[in-house]
C-alpha cells in the first residue's frame, strides 16, 4: 500500500497501537501527525524528532479549540486514525462520577471531535479521505463489558457513530470505518493479566495492518464496518 505523499493524522499515535500504526504507515511513505498531551510526553517518545512523524504538544483532544487548532496545522490530511482512549476496570456501582465522565471523554469525546475536525479539513480540499475508530470487543459483545460498564458503554457509541458517520460523508469521497479488537497483546495487558494466554491475543502488528488497508487509498469501497480483530481470544 503506498501511502507517498499523503499526510494521516495518528491520534494515540505513542501508545503500544499508536507506534505500531505509524510506523507501519511511515514505511509505506506516509507523514505522521501525532498529538501529545504534554510535552514530556513528546520528548519521550522515540519518535521525536523524525522528519516523517511530526509530534505536537499540548493538545487535550477533549477540547474542540485544541482539536480544531491541531487539524489546521495539518497540511490536506488524506487519514485520521483515531487510537487515543482509556480503560477503567470496576463495577459500576463502585465507580465515581469523574471516572465515568473520564471514560465517556477519552473515548467517545475525543473520537467525535477528531472525526469533525477531520471531515471540515477533507471537504475543504475536496479530494476525499479516510477515517478509522478503534471501538472494543466490550462494545460489540455487551456481556464482555462486565466490570468496566461506563468503557463498554462508550466504546459502543464509537461503534455507532462510525456506522452512521460513514453514511453521512458518503458522498464527500470519505470512507469511515472501525477496528474493534479484544485484549491486544501488549507488555501492560501481559503485566495485568499474568495468567492470560497471550498466544490467542491479538498482536499490535497485526491489528495495525487492518487499519492500514482500511485508511488506504486501495480501499475504494469499505465503508460503515466495525471490523473484528479478536485473534483467537
Amino acid at each position: 500500500m503506498d501511502f507517498k505523499g499523503r499526510h494521516i493524522v495518528v491520534t494515540g499515535g505513542t501508545g503500544a497501537l499508536g507506534s505500531a500504526v505509524v510506523e507501519a504507515l511511515t514505511a509505506s511513505g506516509a507523514t505522521c501527525h501525532v498529538p501529545c498531551i504534554t510535552r514530556a510526553e513528546m520528548q519521550a517518545s522515540p519518535f521525536n524528532g523524525r522528519a516523517d512523524i511530526k509530534l505536537t504538544p499540548d493538545i487535550n483532544l477533549t477540547d474542540a479549540a485544541h482539536v480544531e487548532q491541531f487539524y489546521a496545522s495539518v497540511a490536506e490530511p488524506w487519514g485520521s486514525i483515531h487510537i487515543a482512549g482509556g480503560f477503567a476496570y470496576g463495577a459500576l456501582a463502585k465507580t465515581d462520577l469523574k471516572t465515568l465522565r473520564q471514560q465517556v471523554d477519552m473515548n467517545l469525546m475525543t473520537c467525535l471531535l477528531c472525526c469533525r475536525a477531520a471531515i471540515a479539513a477533507m471537504t475543504q480540499h475536496g479530494r476525499g479521505g479516510r477515517i478509522i475508530n478503534v471501538s472494543a470487543r466490550a462494545g460489540l459483545e455487551w456481556r464482555q463489558g462486565a466490570n468496566m460498564a461506563s468503557y463498554a458503554a462508550a466504546k459502543a457509541a464509537v461503534a455507532a457513530l462510525t456506522v452512521a458517520l460513514a453514511q453521512e460523508v458518503a458522498d464527500d469521497g470519505i470512507l469511515v470505518n472501525a477496528v474493534a479488537p479484544s485484549v491486544l497483546d501488549t507488555a501492560a495487558n501481559r503485566a495485568s493479566m499474568p495468567q492470560a494466554d497471550f498466544a490467542t491475543w491479538p498482536k499490535v502488528g497485526e491489528v495495525a495492518d487492518a487499519i492500514l488497508f482500511l485508511a488506504s487509498p486501495n480501499n475504494r469501497v469499505t465503508r460503515g464496518a466495525v471490523l473484528t480483530v479478536y485473534g483467537r481470544a
